[in-house]
C-alpha cells in the first residue's frame, strides 16, 4: 500500500514540475522579429563596411614609413611614461628618507635616555653632577 502512495507521489511531483519548467521557458524566449533587430544592432556596433576594412588595413603597411603623427603620439607616450616612473620613484626615496631620519631620531633619544640613566646610577652624591664636573681650562 505504501509503495502505491510513494508511486502516485513521485508521478504528482514530476508532472508538476514539468508544467513548471515549460511555463518558465515560454516566458524567457522573445519573439523573432526583436531577437533579429538586436543581433543586426550588435553586428552594426562591432563590425565595420568592408571598404572601410579595406582602406583600414591599407593606410600603412608593415614596412612602411610611421606618419608624424604617430611618431609624435608614440614619443608623448613615451614621455609620460617616465614623467610617471621618476614621480614614483621620488616618491619611494622621499618615504625612504624619512623613514631612515625618524628611526636615527628614536636611536639618538634612545641613547641620551641610557646615558642619562647611566650618571644617574653611578653619581655617588659627593660631586655636582656631570655637566658642572668639568674642569675649565
Amino acid at each position: 500500500m505504501t509503495w502505491r502512495q510513494i508511486l502516485l507521489l513521485s508521478c504528482l511531483s514530476a508532472v508538476v514540475l514539468l508544467t513548471g519548467l515549460q511555463k518558465g521557458t515560454g516566458a524567457s524566449v522573445g519573439t523573432r522579429q526583436v531577437a533579429g533587430e538586436e543581433a543586426q544592432n550588435g553586428m552594426k556596433q562591432i563590425f565595420m563596411q568592408e571598404s572601410d576594412a579595406s582602406n583600414f588595413l591599407k593606410k600603412r603597411g608593415k614596412r612602411s614609413p610611421k606618419s608624424q603623427v604617430e611618431v609624435n603620439v608614440e614619443n608623448r607616450q613615451k614621455l609620460r611614461a617616465d614623467e610617471l616612473r621618476r614621480e614614483y620613484f621620488e616618491e619611494q626615496r622621499n618615504e625612504f628618507e624619512n623613514f631612515v631620519e625618524e628611526q636615527n631620531d628614536e636611536q639618538e633619544e634612545r641613547n641620551r635616555e641610557a646615558v642619562e640613566q647611566w650618571r644617574q646610577w653611578h653619581y655617588d652624591g659627593l660631586y655636582p653632577s656631570y655637566l658642572y664636573n668639568r674642569h675649565h681650562i
